[in-house]
């Protein structure tokens, strides 16, 4: 590609960072895609943008899918290149979307893991009053009350306190979409007991409302490793991270309501299909239920619900 057409690439990333406000990790997601087209365009000889058609974006990815490249992985590869043909539309770079009709591959969907009731209460009610163990109560019980996302959580600042202390927490989510979550008493206890003693490590003026051994704001990264710290100290044998306490969230929710838009609304899903994929989870506890607890369910109704499963998957 010429020289003008990179630019155009800067450009648009410059759009998404300074007018949306797409986070660094998002950006960079959509660098490695367009630097991926901007590779095969080379081995084609194209030097314009507007010499891109359907026909390329559809060799591409049929190359990336026989490359082992996963159907999300395709539709995500897709989705950056129609948002910058887009953007050349506007722009009158291009005259058409190339991308705009192609279509990814199709792969099952796999269901997410999640931690039963009583797994999430023994990892989440841990013992001690060290000033680091006070906080990391306070963020187990607020990831597990209101089904944050890391990134929510880290970012949430003092004032923040004040709204967990009402029982109702607003939180900036993907797209910068707020919503407002409610907050458990437990966790509500467990924030009030951080509070009162987060100025003995916090700096001074740090408004971050969890805050590392430095003072400053603690990084997503620490998070992830106390939460497997402690599911270590605590005796949980699976793979713990703060997403699989959000699935473990909805999951749990969904069993005891089946309200499935309340859950939506909850999780901050735009689209209601992605939280579909519970319902899948849930028939799955209620097929175990069934299979240990009917009397005539040990020589067929196991069958039934891995065929149930397996239906969920496609």
């Amino acid at each position: 590609m010429n020289k003008t057409a990179m630019e155009w690439i800067d450009s648009f990333l410059a759009k998404l960072r300074n007018e949306r406000n797409y986070s660094p990790h998002t950006l960079k997601s959509y660098c490695r895609d367009l630097n991926s087209l901007t590779a095969y365009c080379d081995k084609q000889q194209i030097t314009d943008w507007d010499q891109v058609n359907d026909q390329h974006i559809r060799l591409l990815v049929s190359q990336r899918h026989r490359q082992g490249l996963s159907g999300a992985s395709l539709q995500h590869l897709l989705s950056s290149f129609r948002s910058f043909f887009k953007y050349l539309l506007i722009e009158n770079e291009v005259e058409s979307n190339p991308a705009a009709t192609i279509q990814a591959p199709k792969t099952a969907r796999k269901l997410p893991s999640t931690l039963d009731v009583d797994s999430v209460v023994q990892l989440i009610e841990i013992k001690g009053d060290e000033v680091e163990t006070v906080r990391d109560r306070a963020i187990l019980e607020l990831f597990y009350s209101s089904g944050l996302r890391l990134s929510e959580l880290s970012s949430l600042n003092v004032q923040n306190g004040d709204d967990i202390a009402s029982g109702v927490l607003r939180v900036t989510g993907k797209g910068d979409k707020d919503r407002d979550l409610p907050v458990g008493s437990k966790a509500m206890a467990a924030t009030r007991d951080w509070l009162a003693r987060r100025a003995e490590i916090a700096n001074k003026d740090e408004q971050a409302l969890f805050v590392g051994k430095h003072g400053k704001r603690i990084h997503n990264s620490v998070i992830q490793k106390r939460l497997k710290y402690w599911a270590q100290k605590q005796g949980i044998d699976m793979n713990v991270f703060p997403h699989l306490l959000r699935h473990s969230f909805a999951s749990h929710m969904l069993e005891s309501s089946g309200d499935l838009r309340a859950v939506q609304e909850l999780l901050g899903h735009a689209d209601i299909s992605t939280t579909q994929i519970y319902t899948h989870l849930d028939f799955q506890h209620l097929a175990k239920v069934y299979d240990s607890a009917h009397p005539r369910a040990k020589t067929g109704a196991k069958t039934g619900a891995q065929s149930g499963a397996k239906q969920g998957k496609k």
